[in-house]
């Protein structure tokens, strides 16, 4: 059994403008598979040309979307929720500067927890404005920095998607499932904005790079060699600690959330003009 929300989670402007950030965004990792040819490029200066026209778009669509729920028709609990975003992006942002253990890594908790509760399109606010933040904060400006944003914005959206079970231990089991999940996907995603411009030498490939000429089912073998290669030992240990984190600190998080939730939800009674208080 599963709970619906009585709070209007998020706009349908918002949520459009999230499919459109979305849409540019799966359109700037698949790119170069699509085009008949790439140049081999060094992977530090992959995107160098197109990654700041993506970081206008994606974090112009956040603001963008920000603005779409102040704006829209569902009374003082949505600018609530922006309050609340504002505060907690910050707030997860800062803990980027917790050190990482092999990759796992504290910010996406905050993530998955917010976009369950809030809602797809707050979801996708929260990971990626989390990520242009602590960019900041870290010194992590590069032309990968929009498709981390992306990344960890899919986190939150798709968690916004996940059913809301009446049971507790369940609704924790299921985020902490969904993070350890997000854990391998989340690094897989990341690799592709520099995986098909590594070009090494006829020599040296291995069987792990990308060219134009390989079919799908190639690309696929190859890219899976590579990523068991490169990084699934650092994303089990993300899957992993998002999963541990959940587990031990979802539930508390989870009903502050909720109670705020809630409390934003509440609209005081106004009667009906013209109407009897009989309803007669």
């Amino acid at each position: 059994m599963s709970v619906a929300s009585p709070f209007p989670r998020s706009t349908g402007r918002a949520g459009a403008i999230t499919l459109v950030a979305s849409l540019i965004g799966l359109v700037a990792f698949f790119y170069p598979f699509l085009l008949p040819a790439v140049a081999p490029a060094d992977d530090r200066t992959a995107h160098a040309a197109d990654a700041p026209l993506l970081f206008a778009a994606v974090a112009g669509l956040c603001l963008l979307a920000i603005l779409a729920d102040l704006g829209g028709a569902h009374g003082p609990g949505t600018a609530k929720t922006v309050a609340l975003l504002g505060v907690l992006v910050a707030t997860d942002a800062t803990l980027r500067l917790v050190p990482s253990v092999l990759g796992a890594s504290p910010i996406f908790l905050l993530i998955l927890l917010v976009g369950t509760v809030f809602g797809p399109a707050v979801g996708f606010q929260m990971g990626a404005l989390t990520l242009l933040v602590s960019a900041f904060l870290t010194g992590g400006l590069g032309p990968y920095l929009p498709y981390q944003m992306l990344g960890a914005g899919w986190v939150g959206l798709t968690a916004g998607w996940l059913p809301r079970p009446a049971n507790p231990r369940r609704r924790l089991w299921l985020l902490a499932a969904f993070g350890a999940l997000w854990g391998f996907l989340y690094g897989a995603l990341l690799n592709l904005w520099f995986w098909p411009f590594t070009a090494p030498g006829a020599a040296a490939d291995a069987g792990l790079a990308w060219h134009p000429g390989l079919s799908a089912a190639e690309t696929l073998l190859r890219y899976a060699k590579f990523y068991l290669v490169t990084s699934f030992g650092f994303d089990l240990f993300r899957a992993a600690g998002n999963a541990v984190l959940v587990l031990a600190l979802g539930g508390p998080v989870l009903h502050v959330l909720d109670r705020y939730r809630s409390r934003f939800a509440w609209q005081p009674w106004e009667e009906e003009i013209g109407r009897p208080m009989n309803g007669r």
